[in-house]
């Protein structure tokens, strides 16, 4: 949501368990769980998932099937983002959907933690923050994205590697810098260069 996200539903093994108008998940953004009813879902998966743009699946493997995906609108986003094995195969997926991103390797667009928490721990650590903040993890996203050239961009490159060695200096440079214009920072990059 802090990215701009208006419209959210979130579903487990249950279905869906998280399908508020926006204004009441808005009030609740820092603490949605409150609002998520596991014990009484309002629908399936499947319903969930008719004219969504995006999924994105932090669950278990193979949950979702490729009729699901056509349930979707046109040219849907996946993130299939369980590991070992993502919520829908590759194989499975791709016929479905424009964009198709998962932990996987051997496919393109892998999507891992390594791509992103080294450079946040480096940001915050030198500059001392006294918190990460949501906005220091949206500069993190942000630069993660500028970090494919826009003639670069296709279905098939959204994200850079895990090998390339600019993500993680970008990404701490950019949590740094969020952190100082923000006041979480005890001290500012400069400083620690001068020591």
């Amino acid at each position: 949501m802090g990215a701009g996200v208006t419209h959210l539903k979130g579903c487990d093994k249950n279905g869906l368990v998280l399908d508020r108008p926006f204004e009441e998940l808005s009030s609740f953004r820092h603490n949605l769980r409150e609002l998520i009813q596991y014990d009484r879902p309002t629908g399936t998966l499947q319903e969930a998932l008719t004219g969504a743009h995006v999924v994105i699946g932090l669950s278990t493997a193979n949950v979702l099937k490729s009729e699901d995906l056509a349930l979707m609108a046109n040219d849907p986003i996946v993130f299939a983002l369980s590991n070992p094995d993502p919520e829908i195969s590759p194989e499975a997926a791709i016929p479905y959907c424009r964009v198709y991103a998962s932990g996987r390797s051997d496919y393109p667009n892998q999507c891992n933690n390594l791509l992103a928490f080294p450079g946040i721990f480096r940001g915050a650590l030198d500059v001392q923050a006294k918190a990460i903040s949501e906005t220091m993890l949206l500069a993190a996203a942000e630069a993660l994205s500028k970090m494919v050239p826009s003639s670069s961009l296709s279905e098939e490159y959204i994200i850079p590697s895990v090998f390339d060695k600019q993500v993680f200096p970008k990404i701490a440079k950019a949590v740094a810098q969020a952190a100082v214009d923000s006041g979480l920072a005890r001290r500012t990059k400069k400083e620690q260069e001068e020591e």
